[in-house]
């Protein structure tokens, strides 16, 4: 078993180079002079450090441009970062490399009402499994993503209305105790945005918003290439946003919430009367079958051609498209990537949350405005996670 432990970056001019190697590939001596405008003699004396820290090594001559050759220099290819990523019914764990490619991914459903020593157990009991699976007992850091509000800073959850026994729960500590290496815990939806800025749609977007539709619905903020959390870390938590006076209670006990309307519980809820009332042949069929309904099987439904489901989605998608056009109006994004377990509904919902957007905004803020689907599915939450704890390992 390796050992993928190393030392981290020590100054913000080793944290710089090895951003660029992880986001741009090998590059030579001298393009990583040009790229961060300082002499060669100092990317030399840089990436000599890097090599001696185990983060980087020289990979042979660079493609001659005329003068001295200039060697290439990548990650050192033993680099092995662990991603977490946990939603409230199933979680999604795997192993990349330093470039944040990924090398495995295991994938389980499970009840983050659970409480977190069971379901951090099982996180743990798949990263041993992804960790086998590549040959390597310790990785150098570990990033976790948990479906509600976190303190970056101090690791861990906070008050998260449907994670009932983790408010307050050291998440990042436990882990990296369990692990033996630097752990970084964000909330799900930021990290979600980050892999999708790293590997999805929204690769090179400078200010974008990724809106995850799941059992909740949150909203990964990235503005000028930078997460935004805010100042208590809930920032883009949106699915607390009251969209009609009277409505459903919401996990958090308020009534009217976007999520009460929308998320994938409130979708179930009503795709469950609907086949009780008789209202759609197709889902009651589902229920007979299964003896309860998921946000899933409405776009089942839907594949079907069953009127009502139909109907669900877009009543669901309108209530998103309502509060998308305030956010777009008040923050001029130059992109929204929806993802989330909800989009298995794919096009139906993305149509009508689209129309309505549009319909709502300003034509200036939605003149350009794509509003697509991502496209990274489980990885996604596994390369955001990596991602975060490369930053936290690169930086000094």
């Amino acid at each position: 078993m390796r050992h993928s432990l190393a030392g981290r970056a020590e100054n913000a001019m080793q944290a710089r180079l090895l951003a660029q190697l992880r986001d741009e590939g090998a590059l030579s001596k001298a393009q990583l002079a040009d790229r961060l405008e300082v002499s060669r003699t100092t990317v030399a004396a840089e990436v000599g450090r890097l090599v001696e820290l185990g983060l980087a090594q020289e990979v042979g001559p660079a493609a001659s441009r005329g003068g001295r050759r200039s060697t290439l220099v990548d990650l050192a290819e033993d680099i092995r970062f662990v991603g977490i990523s946990i939603g409230a019914t199933g979680m999604s764990v795997g192993v990349t490399d330093g470039r944040l490619s990924v090398l495995t991914t295991r994938h389980r459903d499970c009840d983050i009402r659970q409480g977190p020593e069971v379901v951090l157990a099982v996180a743990l009991e798949l990263v041993r499994e992804v960790l086998d699976e590549v040959g390597v007992d310790r990785p150098m850091g570990a990033g976790v993503g948990v479906p509600g509000p976190v303190d970056f800073h101090r690791g861990v959850s906070v008050s998260p209305p449907i994670m009932p026994g983790w408010d307050g729960y050291p998440v990042r500590d436990a882990v990296s105790r369990e692990l033996g290496c630097p752990v970084v815990l964000d909330n799900d939806v930021n990290v979600l945005a980050v892999g999708e800025q790293h590997a999805g749609v929204a690769k090179g977007a400078r200010d974008f918003l990724f809106v995850k539709i799941g059992t909740g619905i949150g909203c990964g903020i990235v503005i000028d290439g930078e997460l935004y959390r805010g100042v208590d870390g809930c920032a883009g938590d949106i699915g607390h946003i009251r969209v009609e006076d009277f409505g459903p209670t919401c996990a958090c006990g308020n009534t009217g919430c976007l999520e009460a309307f929308s998320g994938g519980a409130a979708l179930a809820r009503d795709a469950t009367a609907a086949a009780r009332a008789g209202r759609s042949p197709a889902l009651a069929a589902i229920l007979e079958e299964k003896g309860e309904l998921t946000a899933a099987d409405v776009g089942r439904a839907v594949s079907q051609g069953d009127a009502q489901a139909v109907q669900l989605i877009r009543e669901s998608g309108r209530h998103i498209g309502q509060v998308l056009a305030g956010l777009v109006s008040f923050f001029n994004p130059g992109l929204i990537v929806i993802g989330g377990r909800v989009t298995g509904l794919g096009h139906a919902l993305l149509a009508e949350v689209r129309g309505v957007t549009y319909r709502r905004s300003l034509p200036l803020a939605t003149g350009s405005l794509p509003i697509v689907l991502s496209e990274l599915g489980d990885e996604g939450g596994v390369i955001g996670a990596a991602r975060l704890i490369s930053e936290s390992v690169y930086a000094p």
